[in-house]
């Protein structure tokens, strides 16, 4: 029976940059879209070896925009990715939509060629602030594409939104929640807005011209989201995700459980064998090396067994449900408290953990602040 490994295929072109987005996207290099397809094909021929051996059992094609490349760019990209792997009959294959670049032919296309999986990035149901974060779609034309996609056969859908965003009230934010549960997707990520560096929003907060909520806010927003969600039967799963039963994002939970994963294109991470590989993170670099038939690989390293099992533990605890203490043990042949004597009943007893005989998990005063979890258990 062949092993099991999941796909990510990153997508580097947008329409345009928003002001908050520090990801490997650019909105000036639509001209290399054709040439860039090819490389992602070229890209998955290098990896024939690996992919005859496994069973590709989840597909993410994310950026940038995916859906920014032309009807018959999609369409050569995912003949090819089927053509290049063994999916499994039941493989969760998702992709990424921004509202704006999904129009009727290419839904249609996107379905028929086999994505199961439609992930739409609006981020807020509010005009006046969708323009402050720079998108380029409004409300409305969210809404049209959501009801698109639902007629053209999608009923595995995901939103993306944000909270503590400018000019973002508790009213505005639970007006959102309301609004987009009322369409019934089956799935929700949402997430805090973060001011990364290098981004038109961290040179606006640091000249204070970018007005945020304060952080009091900014967890009464994360706790009415969890409300909500509850009251309209969303499992909270992990820290930021949201689905409905049975419907929880399978690529994701990949990397959450440590599985092994190739990521084809520009900057695109894998981990496979217990080794991280990076890709070259400029599309025209990647572009270049992989014409030259050889990996654009520019860092690759070999996770140690103690990184291996921090990474368990720190991936883990993003999930809800936390970390089976069994599962540890199956995967290291050492129990958490011989690796990390102590810890976890330190946070206990501070509030931060609960655990029973099966798991530990963060409460919610401890998701509050698991970055600085995060760190004591690196």
């Amino acid at each position: 029976m062949k092993k099991l490994i999941s796909v990510y295929i990153h997508i580097p072109f947008c329409a345009a940059k928003c002001k908050y987005c520090d990801f490997n996207s650019y909105d000036d290099i639509g001209h290399l879209q054709e040439e860039y397809v090819e490389c992602l094909l070229q890209e998955l021929d290098m990896y024939k070896d690996v992919l005859q051996q496994h069973l590709v059992k989840t597909v993410y094609i994310g950026g940038g925009t995916p859906t920014y490349l032309t009807d018959k760019l999609l369409a050569r990209l995912l003949c090819g990715v089927r053509e290049r792997m063994n999916i499994d009959d039941n493989a969760e294959v998702s992709i990424e939509s921004n509202p704006g670049t999904l129009t009727k032919s290419k839904l249609t296309l996107l379905y028929q060629s086999g994505v199961n999986r439609l992930s739409i990035g609006v981020q807020s149901l509010d005009d006046d602030i969708l323009n402050c974060l720079g998108r380029i779609h409004t409300t409305k034309q969210f809404i049209d594409n959501y009801s698109l996609a639902r007629k053209v056969g999608f009923d595995n859908i995901n939103v993306d939104l944000m909270f503590s965003l400018p000019g973002q009230t508790l009213e505005k934010w639970q007006e959102t929640i309301k609004a987009v549960v009322a369409l019934a997707p089956t799935h929700l990520s949402c997430y805090s807005l973060k001011i990364e560096e290098n981004t038109p929003f961290y040179r606006a907060y640091e000249e204070q011209r970018l007005v945020l909520p304060d952080d009091k806010t900014d967890r009464q927003m994360y706790e009415i989201l969890k409300l909500m969600l509850a009251q309209e039967g969303y499992h909270h799963y992990e820290i930021s995700n949201f689905a409905k039963p049975t419907f929880a994002c399978h690529h994701n939970l990949v990397y959450w459980q440590c599985q092994p994963y190739i990521g084809i294109g520009a900057g695109a991470h894998s981990f496979v064998h217990n080794q991280r590989y990076v890709n070259e993170m400029l599309p025209r670099r990647y572009i270049q090396k992989t014409k030259q038939n050889t990996r654009s690989t520019v860092e690759q390293k070999q996770i140690s067994y103690h990184e291996q099992m921090s990474d368990f533990i720190i991936l883990g605890l993003r999930l809800i449900q936390g970390v089976a203490y069994q599962e540890f043990y199956r995967k290291f042949n050492l129990t958490v408290g011989e690796v990390f004597p102590g810890k976890v009943d330190r946070y206990i007893k501070m509030g931060l953990m609960e655990k029973d005989e099966t798991h530990f998990w963060l409460t919610t005063r401890g998701i509050d602040i698991s970055n600085q979890i995060f760190i004591d258990f690196l």
